[in-house]
C-alpha cells in the first residue's frame, strides 16, 4: 500500500497492510536528525525580500526536505502541515500546492480545519460565561459564523491538495468538558457536525482532536461523524481499550501513547504505553499509531525513537 492508501484504509475503519502513523506536528527534528534545513529561508521576512522565482525555488527545496523528513526518515503516512518551520499566511497556502506537486498522490497532507468553540483561556473564561448568561442567541450566532468561516477555509485548502483535516479545538480538561454535555449539544455539536459534513462532501477526511476527558461527550463527538478521534488522552484517564470496544465499529482511533510518560516516566512505562495502544488499537483495523499530543519541544528524542521502534516491530497485520 502507499502511504495514502494505508491512512485512508485506517480512517475508513478497514485493515491496511500495517498500522499507519502520523503526528499533528513534529517539533524535535533537530534533536533527532540535526540541522537538516535552513528554515530561515522561508520566514515571512525572508520571503518578502524574494522575487517570484526565488520564492518558488525555496518552496521546492523545502517541499523536497519535508517529503524526505516525514515519508522517509520518520516513515509517517501523512504529512502534517502545522509547525513553526512552515511559511505563514498566503505563503503557507502556496507552499501546500508545491508540496502536493512534489509528493503527488503518494501521501495525505494534514491541516487544521476546526471552527468551533474551544476552552477559553483564563482571561476570557469569565467573559464567555457572562455571554452565555446574557446573550445566548449571540453565542449561537457566533458559532454559526465560525463554522461557516472554517468551511470556506477548508474548501480553499482542499483545492490546494489537503485531504485530511484535523479539527483541533480543545473541549476538555482532565475532569471533563468545559461546558456541560447539554450545553455542548447546543453550542458545539451541531456546528462541528456541519463542518465535518462539508469535509466529507469534498471527498476529504475529518479527524477530531481534543485533549482531556472526552468520555462525558464522546457520544456527541461520534455522532458528529468524524472519520477518527485523536488524542484519546491517557493523562485524563481515556483508555483506548474501552473506546475501541464501545465505538471502534463507528469511528477510527488515533493516539493514546502517553506523552507525559515519554517525558517523565521510565523506559518500561513508555514501552508499556506504546505496546498497550497497539495491542488494543490495532485489531480489526481503524487505528493510527501516534502520541496523545505531539512530539513537543523538550521531549527526549530517544523516547520518541523508542515508540517508533515499537511501532515498527508490531505494525504489520
Amino acid at each position: 500500500m502507499t502511504h495514502k492508501q494505508r491512512v485512508i484504509a485506517a480512517l475508513e475503519k478497514k485493515i491496511p497492510d500495517r498500522v499507519p502513523t502520523f503526528e499533528l506536528e513534529f517539533q524535535i527534528e533537530e534533536e533527532m536528525f540535526g540541522e537538516t534545513f535552513d528554515y530561515s529561508l522561508v520566514t515571512k521576512e525572508s520571503l518578502a525580500a524574494c522575487g517570484k522565482k526565488e520564492k518558488e525555488i525555496r518552496f521546492e527545496r523545502l517541499a523536497e526536505h519535508i517529503a524526505e523528513l516525514f515519508l522517509e526518515k520518520l516513515e509517517y503516512d501523512s504529512i502534517p502541515l502545522c509547525g513553526d518551520y512552515y511559511p505563514k499566511d498566503d505563503d503557507h497556502l502556496e507552499f501546500v500546492k508545491v508540496l502536493r506537486k512534489t509528493i503527488g498522490d503518494s501521501a495525505c497532507m494534514l491541516w487544521h480545519g476546526d471552527g468551533t468553540y474551544s476552552i477559553p483561556d483564563g482571561n476570557a473564561m469569565y467573559d464567555f460565561a457572562y455571554r452565555i448568561a446574557d446573550d445566548y442567541e449571540g453565542v449561537l450566532a457566533q458559532a454559526d459564523r465560525m463554522a461557516q468561516r472554517a468551511i470556506e477555509r477548508n474548501k480553499i485548502y482542499a483545492d490546494a491538495g489537503v485531504d485530511v483535516f484535523i479539527l483541533c479545538d480543545d473541549y476538555c480538561y482532565n475532569s471533563g468538558p468545559f461546558v456541560s454535555p447539554i450545553m455542548f449539544s447546543e453550542i458545539i455539536t451541531p456546528y462541528l457536525a456541519r463542518i465535518i459534513e462539508e469535509i466529507r462532501k469534498m471527498g476529504c477526511y475529518a479527524v477530531k482532536h481534543t485533549d482531556g476527558n472526552i468520555m462525558p461527550i464522546i457520544d456527541q463527538l461520534v455522532l458528529a461523524n468524524p472519520h477518527a478521534l485523536h488524542s484519546l488522552d491517557p493523562m485524563a484517564g481515556v483508555d483506548i481499550k474501552e473506546v475501541k470496544e464501545l465505538y471502534g465499529d463507528r469511528v477510527a482511533l488515533c493516539g493514546n501513547v502517553n506523552c507525559a510518560l515519554m517525558q517523565t516516566g521510565t523506559d518500561d512505562e513508555v514501552r508499556q504505553s506504546a505496546e498497550y495502544c497497539l495491542k488494543h488499537g490495532k485489531p480489526n483495523g481503524g487505528y493510527v499509531f501516534c502520541t496523545s499530543n505531539v512530539p513537543f519541544k523538550g521531549l527526549p528524542a530517544e523516547r520518541y525513537k523508542m515508540i517508533l521502534d515499537i511501532w515498527k516491530k508490531n505494525r504489520d497485520y
